[in-house]
């Protein structure tokens, strides 16, 4: 279970850097002007090499993720996902980006929701679960696939917010398919629905996401792909994959989910981050350049 958690958290910290590079590469890609969710825009973003290094990153964390997932439960896994944040908030320092007391104390709370979660868990070992569950995953994915491109063309409040959902949703989707891909030997592999599930899901998520970062408030994006990664693979594992806790630390559990969750959320406006100079005219140390000019 020891290395398991050390693959969540080596996960968290794969994807907190790749989001910070991946951020700034969206928001220096050229909009097209247009409107919806254009596929193109990978396209775009690709030139730039922060983002295909943010690729990579994401490559080892999602590796360290599977990992994690086929011996800690869910909830766990994704809540450190969430901690990510934590991460993200702590490299923006590169890009000259102060945190003030509020930001620490954040981060330090993320990591206490990790402690409780991780003294309360429960092993997991791989599910097995039946092929329907696997169709209904594929399924999943299409409907979540239509609502991006129906909220891509929505308005500009209604959204960022809603992308930025649809995208933590379907990163969601590509935890739980993880979750329940029993083998990785490639025949087997080739053979399960699931990996299909997570290259789909986790394909759209990024378009979505990629979307959400460039035409509008990275924070409200990013606080809502933190509950949609979260809350929804959480329930799924306790409620259809046998994901427990510990006898006795349940609550424990739950209070760690949501310290860890209500924290990474406060580190939400941390996903974008700009360079020092363009915060001359706000010095405060609690105003972080990353705040988002549109909001």
């Amino acid at each position: 279970m020891v290395w398991g958690f050390l693959c969540a958290l080596l996960s968290a910290v794969a994807y907190g850097v790749a989001s910070v590079m991946q951020a700034v590469a969206a928001k220096a890609t050229p909009d097209d002007g247009g409107t919806g969710v254009d596929p193109r825009l990978l396209l775009r973003v690709l030139r730039q090499w922060k983002f295909v290094v943010g690729l990579l990153l994401d490559g080892v964390g999602f590796v360290a993720q599977i990992a994690a997932l086929h011996v800690l439960p869910l909830f766990l896994v994704q809540a450190t996902q969430a901690a990510s944040l934590a991460v993200t908030a702590v490299a923006v320092r590169v890009f000259g980006v102060r945190l003030g007391a509020r930001e620490w104390t954040a981060v330090g709370v993320v990591c206490a929701g990790l402690a409780l979660l991780g003294s309360s868990a429960e092993s997991e070992g791989s599910s097995e679960v039946a092929l329907g569950f696997r169709l209904t995953l594929a399924g999943a994915a299409v409907v979540l696939g239509i609502a991006g491109l129906l909220v891509g063309r929505a308005g500009d409040r209604v959204r960022t917010a809603g992308l930025g959902l649809v995208a933590g949703l379907c990163f969601g989707l590509v935890a739980v398919a993880g979750r329940v891909i029993p083998s990785l030997a490639p025949l087997d592999l080739l053979r399960d629905p699931a990996l299909y599930v997570v290259a789909v899901a986790g394909a759209l998520a990024m378009l979505f996401f990629a979307t959400a970062l460039q035409r509008g408030s990275v924070t409200t994006a990013t606080a809502m792909m933190v509950l949609g990664e979260t809350v929804m693979p959480s329930l799924i594992g306790v409620l259809l994959l046998g994901d427990r806790t510990r006898p006795g630390f349940a609550v424990v559990a739950l209070l760690g989910f949501v310290l860890a969750v209500a924290a990474a959320l406060a580190l939400a406006r941390f996903g974008e981050p700009e360079p020092a100079a363009a915060s001359a005219e706000e010095p405060s140390e609690t105003e972080p350049a990353g705040r988002d000019a549109r909001r």
